[in-house]
């Protein structure tokens, strides 16, 4: 039985990891602040991440905050598994993390170095936005009576069950570097995500594109920050606001 510790187990992503995981037959131990008996906060360190990464076979890095402190969790997490002689480090980041001068996605890629220059093996993914995250930026903006979008901006949201599942394959397997990226089924312009939210939700608001200023706009709007040509998720965004509903696919 293959042992393997998912960080940020309790989160959106970390949870369906952890099922996906189990379900495969895998040991799962799972790390968060508050999940025993590996409650630990990465960002300050503490005495449970040693027992949390001892004898394990693996780890798969989900835990993150846009708040920050991705970088110094990350440092404290190699450094245990150094010490613990874990064999392989899975990483889950984002595409365009390279491209996209965007706060936190230069974290992404900060850390994404911290990994390839651990000494650990490793195994890094990018992946478009989840469906998820999405949803709570649209439902965000339809708090206002006017629903504000970044003009001429496009995204490729996918299933954050389909990323757990790939994520889940590439802990099993061997350490494999940067993994062809993985993105949702189609590049949606924020205008069609918006009306597709709006209907799934029953509210009503005109739509206003806006047009920003920055460099990270830009890169969004020339699309840094997707993947057309590794379209391989299966669930659209409608296929996750009916499910989220309830209603049948």
């Amino acid at each position: 039985m293959t042992t393997i510790l998912v960080t940020g187990g309790t989160g959106t992503l970390g949870r369906l990891v952890t099922e996906r995981l189990r379900a495969d037959g895998h040991e799962v131990r799972v790390l968060s602040r508050h999940a025993q008996p590996y409650a630990v906060d990465l960002r300050e360190g503490g005495s449970g991440l040693e027992a949390a990464v001892a004898g394990a076979d693996a780890i798969v890095h989900c835990a993150t905050s846009p708040r920050g402190g991705d970088e110094e969790a990350a440092a404290r997490l190699i450094e245990a598994a150094r010490r613990a002689g874990v064999p392989h480090l899975v990483y889950i980041s984002i595409v365009g993390v390279d491209a996209v001068p965007f706060g936190y996605y230069r974290t992404k890629r900060a850390v994404e170095k911290q990994v390839e220059e651990s000494g650990l093996g490793w195994t890094i993914l990018r992946t478009t936005q989840f469906h998820d995250l999405v949803a709570q930026v649209l439902g965000g903006l339809a708090r206002l009576p006017v629903l504000l979008l970044p003009a001429g901006v496009s995204d490729q949201p996918i299933e954050t069950a389909e990323v757990a599942e790939r994520l889940a394959g590439l802990a099993a397997g061997v350490p494999a570097g940067r993994v062809e990226d993985m993105g949702g089924p189609e590049v949606r312009t924020f205008r069609s995500l918006a009306r597709a939210h709006l209907r799934a939700t029953g509210k009503r608001r005109p739509l206003l594109d806006v047009r920003l200023a920055g460099k990270a706009y830009r890169a969004f709007r020339e699309g840094h920050h997707l993947t057309p040509g590794h379209a391989v998720g299966k669930g659209t965004f409608e296929d996750f606001l009916k499910a989220r509903s309830g209603s049948p696919r």
